[in-house]
């Protein structure tokens, strides 16, 4: 059954969610908004793929171990990629109900809906909601670069049928590498999501010499850029989180006396 889900709002968008009874929707710690009186809310460090629905964990004590197990591996990875521990569930009682939702960034929404034949990747933090029938992993890619290049090396996995919900900022743009070439480079900050299929890299901004230096000092993208290749749906966004640190820092010390802060300040008092 596709999730009921209306994506409202503009410069800051939040999900809304129609359950119907004995329908479950999960989100990541600090995503949730509001729900209505008969929607039930439960706090839980398992993902659907280790006993996050409810079902019959069988097998005795050796059942029950493993299982704790894998919760344990589970909540172990999320952390390492620096996601929330636990996951808050939510189902109808007695009747239909409303639950809400939203990123943590000035930003688009998007709904994607899994047919179990694809998985989709998205970098860390875009997760908003699932249903309980989408399964939450993590994924490593972009080798040794991806690792020294900061973004892109841990990765969010979504598996199984149903819809999923993520966040971004800015704005979304929607790309296939296989209309440009079959290859895009990107700001590794750029990138929200992409199908399974899509070869996903890291690669160093030109060599070491003096424009690479100079595109690595001055240029603002760093010492990397994230490459995509193959055919299938790529998902961009128009604002990174570094960009906007950036601009949030410059405005803090443009009110602050310094080197240039007490010069170029446009406030008084």
């Amino acid at each position: 059954m596709t999730l009921q889900q209306e994506i409202v709002g503009n410069a800051m968008q939040m999900a809304v969610v129609n359950l119907n009874p004995g329908q479950s929707v999960y989100c990541e710690a600090g995503k949730f908004l509001f729900k209505t009186t008969n929607v039930t809310m439960e706090t839980r460090l398992s993902g659907p793929s280790n006993g996050g629905s409810p079902q019959g964990g069988g097998g005795g004590m050796g059942g029950m171990l493993r299982q704790a197990m894998g919760t344990a591996m589970q909540a172990g990875q999320r952390m390492l990629a620096g996601e929330s521990l636990a996951f808050q569930y939510f189902s109808a009682q007695g009747g239909e109900g409303t639950v809400g939702f939203a990123g943590v960034l000035p930003g688009e929404m998007r709904a994607l809906e899994l047919d179990g034949t694809r998985a989709w990747f998205a970098e860390k933090d875009a997760f908003v909601a699932a249903e309980s029938t989408v399964d939450f992993g993590i994924a490593f890619q972009g080798g040794r670069t991806g690792m020294s290049g900061g973004e892109g090396f841990v990765l969010e996995k979504f598996t199984g049928r149903g819809t999923v919900i993520i966040a971004g900022a800015g704005n979304f743009i929607d790309l296939n590498p296989a209309d440009f070439g079959g290859r895009i480079e990107v700001d590794t900050g750029c990138v929200v999501a992409f199908e399974e299929g899509i070869q996903y890299g890291v690669q160093r901004v030109g060599g070491l010499n003096r424009q690479g230096l100079m595109n690595a000092v001055f240029g603002g993208e760093g010492l990397s850029l994230a490459t995509l290749e193959g055919n299938g749906r790529v998902i961009l966004q128009s604002l990174t989180i570094e960009s906007l640190a950036n601009a949030l820092r410059k405005a803090q010390g443009g009110d602050k006396q310094g080197p240039t802060g007490g010069l170029f300040s446009t406030h008084s008092g």
